[in-house]
Parts: C-alpha cells; sequence; structure tokens
C-alpha cells in the first residue's frame, strides 16, 4: 500500500432507488466490511420510511454508520457530517474490516472521498429564522437570488427550491471571510479509493423509483410523517423540506390529495434523479460504472477483489 495511505474505501454511488444500499449489503457480507451512510436524510431519526433506511434486519446483519445521528430538528451540516464519516471509516479500517460509503447525496460523498475543506461556520438560529420567515412570505426563490449575488458557483450547485440548503449557504457565505466557492480547497483523504457506480436507463430508474415510492405509501408513510408532525417536527427543518415528506404534509393539512401528492414526489424524484448524475458523471474517469439492467454482480465481486489484493 503506497506511503501514507490508512486503508481501502469503497465507494458506491449512483441516483436514487439504483440499488446502492442492496450492493453496499452484499459486498459487506462477502468481504468483510462496514457501512458508512452518505444520505443526508437517513441521519435523522424517527423519519424511516421516506428515507428509505435499511430495515433493522440490514442493520443487524451488518453494521451500519451515519444512521440515525440526530433528531429532525438539531443541526447538522456538511462540516458535522464530514468529520463523523472520517472517524467511522478510521475506525472500520483499524478493526480490520472493509469500510463502504453507500449513498447518493453528492455533497456527502465527495467531502469525504476529494477531503473537501468545508467551512465551520457555526448555525445562528436567529438569522435562519429571519431567512425562514422572508422564504415563508416573499418565496424561497428570493434567497436563492441573493445567493446567487453573493456566491454563484455555491448557488449553482444547489436545487433553488431547496430551501434548507439555500439557507445553509447563505449562513455560510455570510459567515466566511471570502465566498465558499474560492475557500473551500481539497485535500486527498488517507485512503485508497475504489468508487463503483450503478446506473441504468432512464425509463428504468423512474420505474424503480415510481415502485419504491407506491410502496413506501404501501408501508406507511401518512403515519409516519402524522407521527413525525405529532412530536413537533413538522414545521421546518427536513420533515418540512424532504421529498415525499412535504408532499404528505400538504396531503395531511388538506391542500392536495393522497394522489396528487403521490404524482408529485415521483416527479420531484424523477428530478432528484437527474440532479444527481451532475454530482455522479458518467464521464468521470474515477468512477467504475456498472449498468444494473446487465446483471454485473459478479464484475463488481471481481473488481473488489482485485482491488483488496493489489499491493
Amino acid at each position: 500500500m503506497p506511503a501514507g495511505i490508512r486503508g481501502r474505501l469503497v465507494a458506491i454511488v449512483g441516483p436514487t432507488g439504483v440499488g446502492k444500499s442492496r450492493l453496499g449489503l452484499w459486498l459487506a457480507r462477502d468481504f468483510g466490511g462496514e457501512i458508512v451512510s452518505a444520505d443526508s436524510r437517513q441521519v435523522y431519526r424517527y423519519m424511516d420510511i421516506g428515507t428509505a433506511k435499511p430495515s433493522p434486519d440490514e442493520q443487524s446483519l451488518v453494521a451500519h454508520h451515519l444512521i440515525d445521528v440526530v433528531d429532525p430538528d438539531q443541526d447538522f451540516s456538511l462540516a458535522c457530517y464530514q468529520e463523523m464519516a472520517y472517524q467511522a471509516i478510521d475506525g472500520i479500517v483499524f478493526g480490520g474490516r472493509l469500510p463502504i460509503l453507500a449513498g447518493g447525496s453528492g455533497q456527502y460523498v465527495w467531502a469525504v472521498l476529494e477531503g473537501w475543506q468545508v467551512p465551520r461556520v457555526p448555525p445562528d438560529g436567529g438569522f435562519r429564522r429571519h431567512l425562514q420567515e422572508r422564504a415563508t412570505q416573499a418565496g424561497g426563490h428570493s434567497l436563492y437570488q441573493e445567493l446567487k449575488a453573493m456566491d454563484p458557483a455555491a448557488a449553482g450547485r444547489i436545487d433553488p427550491r431547496n430551501v434548507r440548503r439555500v439557507i445553509r449557504a447563505l449562513e455560510v457565505a455570510r459567515g466566511a471571510s471570502a465566498p465558499v466557492s474560492e475557500t473551500q480547497g481539497k485535500q486527498a483523504p488517507p485512503y485508497q479509493l475504489l468508487i463503483i457506480g450503478l446506473t441504468a436507463e432512464r425509463a428504468e430508474l423512474y420505474r424503480r423509483t415510481d415502485a419504491r415510492v407506491d410502496a413506501m405509501i404501501q408501508r406507511g408513510l401518512v403515519d409516519e410523517v402524522r407521527e413525525l408532525v405529532r412530536m413537533g417536527y413538522g414545521e421546518t427543518g427536513p420533515v418540512a423540506s424532504g421529498i415525499g415528506y412535504r408532499q404528505v404534509l400538504a396531503f395531511l393539512r388538506d391542500e392536495i390529495s393522497l394522489e396528487e401528492a403521490v404524482r408529485q414526489i415521483k416527479t420531484e424524484t424523477h428530478r432528484l434523479v437527474r440532479q444527481q448524475y451532475a454530482w455522479f458523471r458518467r464521464q468521470d474517469g474515477r468512477i467504475e460504472w456498472f449498468d444494473i439492467q446487465a446483471e454485473p454482480e459478479e464484475g463488481i465481486r471481481a473488481l473488489v477483489g482485485r482491488f483488496l489484493k493489489a499491493a
């Protein structure tokens, strides 16, 4: 292993619904691994069905990290995630096992794999409340335009509809000495990397995500959101902004029908799939891509085996 390298790290990336979690479980069982989640919603407790969180049975089969870390009303930043992910990966390596980073949140994945130097700007509750009130009164688009004026590069990486992320970006831009896009350097982490990408034709991905949304509804997503509201988590934060959760909230408020909520969830999930390919590009030579429709399991198994045996 090259000097300065602490261990090996396998990452599984790709769009929502492509089978990253399933592959992670399979590789972890075969190669003695543990999974580090790279999902920006699975860090929250009580948000299980709508985030496609691994089941208790799956978590009992293979150790999972960075799942159920904070309550939905607690602050959790990219810097927090990166620090905790590195701690988890180091612990797995030092335990003689294989860390497997799996998830579709592009910021989380690349912050770890590329070693982003993330600004440590603490949350400002008063500033956030002020911006949230502005978004409620004037719409989130006005905040996004403000971010574009302050830091166009940072704005280009954020969905304008994701008010929560826009607010955090404005908070960081306000607290940093220079635009985040100018100060955010990179320092490669001390791991030898294998990045596996899963993909499929767009129509197949949409079919899979639509089926997953239907399954979430059948498993009780509406009751899950209703319970989150009862617990006081429905007004702001990830419950109010997350795909699936905000549409069900609108249904529970009698603003739309359940049928319309499901349609909107599917549409937003299709949009998310397209956005994820901006983070995980098919042309990225660092990623070993596999089409799930070609049944690539044996090829992936052989690739990981060679990676682990390499000097």
